[in-house]
């Protein structure tokens, strides 16, 4: 389903989310103080557009109301997205997602109205923290706490053999979701799928499950 987005702050986090936002095929009003990072995107996004997203009036002035999404990704500047939150809000915006630098302004934002908060410094920590001694793993996705989904490529140990005779779930208690092999991807795998070393296989399990994954050989 097509959305229109307003993303607010055009750092690498703003930026990023913009262009990928585009890619996925919805429509994209990028905003932000610095007219120089407004002519950088513009060729790249639906509307493009300098203003202080901290007044609403400002934002009602280029139909951020008749929006019904909005990522808030200022970086450096806890005020400005506070009140930038604030100002969507005002407008009518019901879902706005936005960016904190740290745990106090992350309560703030939820508090002034923000639907959902990201950290995404201390959560791109976390991934490598529980990715670097593991060499296979390619990313982390913390689900719950102690809980989390892995994507990795098959050891060497596991390499040949198919997934019904490695037995993850007994064996190790992780539960393979998603194979991708080349550009064929197989939801919730069956037990004859034969790995090789060119697969990604993702797997849901305990972090102390995942982690003995670090106990095969590579």
């Amino acid at each position: 389903m097509k959305h229109s987005v307003i993303v607010i702050g055009l750092g690498r986090f703003g930026t990023a989310a913009a262009l990928e936002l585009m890619q996925l095929g919805h429509e994209v009003l990028a905003i932000d103080v610095d007219e120089r990072r407004v002519n950088d995107i513009a060729p790249d996004v639906t509307y493009a557009h300098q203003l202080d997203a901290t007044d609403d009036e400002a934002l009602r002035s280029v139909g951020a109301a008749e929006f019904e999404h909005a990522i808030v990704a200022i970086s450096g500047a806890a005020e400005a997205s506070i009140f930038a939150t604030m100002a969507l809000r005002t407008l009518g915006v019901t879902n706005v997602v936005a960016k904190a630098g740290s745990v106090l302004h992350g309560a703030i934002l939820e508090r002034v109205g923000a639907t959902r908060v990201v950290h995404p410094e201390q959560e791109a920590g976390r991934r490598v923290a529980h990715a670097f001694e593991i060499r296979q793993i390619i990313d982390y996705l913390d689900v719950a706490p102690d809980f989390g989904i892995v994507k990795t490529q098959p050891p060497a140990s596991w390499q040949g053999k198919t997934l019904g005779e490695l037995d993850l779930p007994g064996r190790y208690g992780l539960d393979p979701i998603v194979l991708r092999r080349g550009e064929r991807v197989t939801i919730h795998p069956e037990g004859s799928e034969r790995l090789s070393a060119e697969d990604e296989l993702t797997l849901i399990g305990r972090d102390e499950q995942l982690e003995r994954l670090a106990d095969q050989p590579g």
